[in-house]
Parts: C-alpha cells; structure tokens; sequence
C-alpha cells in the first residue's frame, strides 16, 4: 500500500499505526475511513458519523473529500464540540471549520452542526436528542495536548458520565493549545466554556478513527499508549474501545515505545 505505515502496534485493545509523515498518516486514516463507510453502506441504508474540528483533522478531511467512491448521499454528520457563545459563522467555530473543511464540499444526507449561542442547557437537550435518534457509526477524532477527547479535559472528563453533552469549562493548558494551532492570537480570547458531547457517547461510535500528528501530542501519546487509564489522561480510555485504531505520525509518536 503506498501509506503503509511503519509500524504497527497493539496497546490492550488499541491499534496504533505510526507513519514517518504526517501526510501519509492522513491519507491512510482517510482510507480506512472510507473503506468502514463503504462496507456499512453495503449492509445498512445510512451512516452516522461524528467529526473532530481541529487542524489535526486537515489531511484526513482533505483526503475524504477528494474520495470519489464515499456515497455521501446517505451519511448522516455531526460534530463533537463547540465554544459556548460563538457564532456558527465565527471563523473560530468548529462548526464554521467542519463546514468550510469538509460539510459543503461533498453531499451529505444531512449535518447537524452546535449552535453555540443558544443557551447551553437548551442546546445540550437538543444536540443529546439528534445523537441518541439511533446508534453513532463511525467517529473520527484527536487527542488534545492535554489528553482531552473533545472538551473533556481532565478536571472534566468521567468516564461514567451519565450525560450525553454537557457544558464544561475549559482548562488552561486546553485554551492555550487553541492559540497554539493559530485558532485564535492571544490565550484570553480563547473563550472559558464549551459544549461537549461526553466520553462515554464518543465511545458509543461502534468504529473509531483517531488521528494525532505532530510533537506537541507527543506526551499526550506517550501517556495514552503507556500510562494508567485515568480520567488523567482522558485518551487512554481509547485502550478500552473494542475497534479504534490510532494514527500517529513521528512526530507524535516520539514517546511511543
């Protein structure tokens, strides 16, 4: 395969494939991806899929878009996250980056973007009720710097939660990587809460695709792969997900061993 990956690792129930480049690693992510979208449009009428909104995602959104054999007539899309407050039409928003990156640009069944400025308890009620309308397919996702899953960070993230999207208030080292990927200039523009679907509706997706480039995931990483699972390190509970694979370039998988 010309994105073979250089190695191959199994950490509990985990896959973990590492690429020397961040573009194969995308590109072969995108693959698997559209390969899982195909076999279940074969056996069901629709898929059901939740997507991260990050520049982590870039090269495995790109590469989705660009598949000509997905039939995104019968994909059905949500997003994992959204700052409480902001404007869908907000260059900040994750629903404005999903909606730029990859929901107008193939033709989906429908997509279900947060509203961040509806009031957070209102649009929780609402969001948890889209999401639980029937089971979650596919998700594709990252790992904070912090180890976060979406926004549960780790003075947040339970992995019993009984909700299935709540309102959190994000921690320092969360906001500050949001400046560090150029979202937004400075730490105090970065706003202080967030919508977030919870850990255990993440892991209700029956496939999981995780995909973690660059050195300043390499600790996150490291402590996903070889650390206890903790809420600690939110992440690591993707040890437990019966189908997630891991996708890690060099670059973040310096700790990996």
């Amino acid at each position: 395969m010309e994105y073979s990956p250089e190695i191959v690792k199994q950490f509990d129930h985990l896959k973990v494939k590492v690429f020397l480049a961040r573009e194969a690693m995308g590109k072969e992510a995108a693959s698997d991806v559209a390969d899982k979208i195909i076999e279940l449009l074969s056996k069901q009428s629709e898929v059901r899929m939740v997507f991260a909104a990050a520049p982590s995602q870039n090269e495995l959104l790109e590469a989705l878009v660009q598949n000509p054999a997905i039939d995104w007539s019968r994909v059905i899309a949500f997003h994992m996250d959204e700052y409480a407050g902001l404007a869908e039409d907000s260059p900040q928003s994750f629903g404005y980056f999903l909606t730029t990156h990859i929901f107008s640009k193939v033709p989906f069944k429908r997509t279900y973007v947060i509203n961040g400025t509806n009031p957070s308890h209102e649009e929780c009620r609402r969001y948890a009720e889209l999401i639980n309308e029937k089971p979650i397919d596919i998700v594709c996702l990252g790992i904070g710097e912090n180890g976060h899953l979406a926004f549960n960070d780790p003075p947040v993230a339970d992995f019993k939660d009984p909700e299935t999207m709540k309102e959190v208030e994000l921690d320092e080292a969360c906001r500050q990587q949001q400046v560090n990927d150029g979202c937004f200039a400075a730490f105090d523009d970065v706003p202080k809460t967030a919508l977030t679907l919870t850990i255990p509706a993440l892991l209700s997706g029956h496939y999981l695709f995780c995909v973690v480039p660059g050195p300043t995931k390499a600790t996150a990483v490291h402590q996903t792969l070889n650390g206890e699972i903790s809420e600690r390190c939110p992440a690591s509970i993707l040890r437990t997900h019966p189908n997630c694979i891991l996708y890690v370039d060099s670059d973040s998988y310096g700790g990996g061993e």
